[in-house]
């Protein structure tokens, strides 16, 4: 993959009920330590919504919300899988589970530590990183 060529990758839940074909723009994800994404252990890749097409499952879809409710974590109600969803950092954007994209590994990405347990004082330095890449 070069800087310039977006990869396509397909991804989806665990029973393949939600499915879909995502634009990667360079390898970059982020880790987050907030207990959510703790907890899940969800690897986040941030794309813009042109680059994200949902295939199917919109139906088996259920929506988590707390807090502020601005991010929309999405799973699929059959098998419980976070393949994506719409961050309170971006929230114009589309967050995708690493875990979730087929033909690559979580160790193929590079990772910038995001400090979610103190999101207030640290979304702006995640923003900024998001903007050089």
């Amino acid at each position: 993959m070069t800087d310039d060529a977006p990869e396509v990758l397909a991804g989806g839940c665990h029973c393949g009920a939600v499915r879909y074909r995502v634009k990667v723009r360079g390898r970059n994800g982020v880790v987050c330590n907030c207990s959510i994404c703790t907890m899940k252990g969800f690897l986040h890749c941030i794309v813009e919504e042109a680059d994200f097409e949902l295939l199917r499952g919109n139906d088996s879809l259920t929506t988590y919300t707390f807090g502020t409710h601005v991010a929309k974590h999405h799973f699929c109600s059959k098998c419980g899988v976070h393949s994506f969803y719409r961050p309170r950092s971006h929230p114009e954007k589309v967050d995708v589970n690493v875990r979730c994209l087929e033909g690559v590994s979580p160790d193929d990405f590079d990772y910038y530590a995001f400090d979610g347990q103190h999101w207030e004082e640290s979304v702006e330095a995640l923003r900024d990183s998001q903007r050089r890449q």
